[in-house]
């Protein structure tokens, strides 16, 4: 059975945002820009910071021709950088393509 709430109401920008994590992000960075995004050892990093260093790293990615359609690989451990090239190589328009060591050569 429907509820009354799907009945008559067209989505709006006022009832209905769809959250990427692009504009996750982004909308993070602007409500809590000094909250703290990333803690990793002595690291203390804003969401301000850590969405201006994304935005670097997808400036640096489509100033070398990388973009849409493009895919961009990376072997990382779990670090800042690799929560920045989450959202920094999907910024430019690139897809990400995560390493892993720890899988069989297969995979």
């Amino acid at each position: 059975m429907s509820s009354i709430y799907d009945t008559d109401l067209p989505r709006t920008p006022a009832n209905f945002a769809p959250m990427t994590p692009l504009a996750f992000i982004q909308r993070t960075a602007e409500v809590y820009p000094d909250r703290l995004a990333i803690v990793h050892g002595e690291l203390r990093q804003s969401w301000a910071d850590t969405y201006a260093r994304c935005r670097r790293l997808a400036s640096a990615l489509q100033s070398r021709g990388i973009g849409r359609n493009d895919t961009v690989a990376v072997m990382l451990p779990n670090t800042p950088p690799m929560v920045e090239a989450h959202f920094g190589i999907p910024m430019a328009g690139a897809v990400l393509n995560t390493l892993n060591t720890r899988l069989d050569p297969e995979a």
